[in-house]
């Protein structure tokens, strides 16, 4: 697997997410800024809450951009066998019941999942990061190796089938 065409893809959801956000900010600015929202009296609050959901936006906005920093930044490696998994990682695991799944543990965007795409080879590929319980249980561990998850009650095992 292309790691490093990996991350562009990766940059290109996020990169998304980040213009999905901008334009919601834009949006509750316009309307916080609206005429029809000035208070009429102390009980109209329309402009108020739309000026908390502005500022809420515009956090987000902040959010995906830390998350694209973190992930310009993050150095590409290719792992074996026998490296321990540590940022950057890409993990093949399997579960009891032999469902398959990628997961690329990142600094950032936990939850986020995107495709990716290089020619014929696809794949659904998760985020998770290290402060996840499945990334947490996976940091520094190898090939070959299963980690148990109690998650809402019952437990998951997987199986780490390969890293890259």
């Amino acid at each position: 697997m292309n790691k490093q065409l990996l991350l562009e893809q990766l940059l290109v959801a996020l990169s998304l997410i980040r213009e999905q956000a901008l334009g919601a900010a834009m949006q509750a600015y316009n309307s916080a800024t609206a005429d029809e929202n000035i208070a009429e009296n102390k009980y109209d609050t329309l402009g108020l809450e739309a000026s908390y959901l502005a500022q809420g936006q515009a956090q987000r906005v902040a959010e995906c951009e830390e998350d694209m920093a973190a992930y310009k930044s993050l150095k590409v490696e290719d792992f074996s066998e026998r490296k321990p998994i540590s940022l950057g990682a890409l993990i093949h695991v399997v579960d009891e019941q032999g469902l398959e799944q990628y997961l690329f543990l990142g600094p950032k965007a936990g939850g986020l999942s995107f495709r990716y795409v290089d020619g014929p080879d696809q794949k659904d590929i998760k985020i998770i990061t290290p402060s996840s319980p499945i990334g947490a249980a996976l940091l520094k561990r190898e090939v070959g190796e299963e980690i148990e998850l109690n998650v809402g009650g019952s437990t998951h095992c997987y199986e780490i089938v390969s890293v890259c």
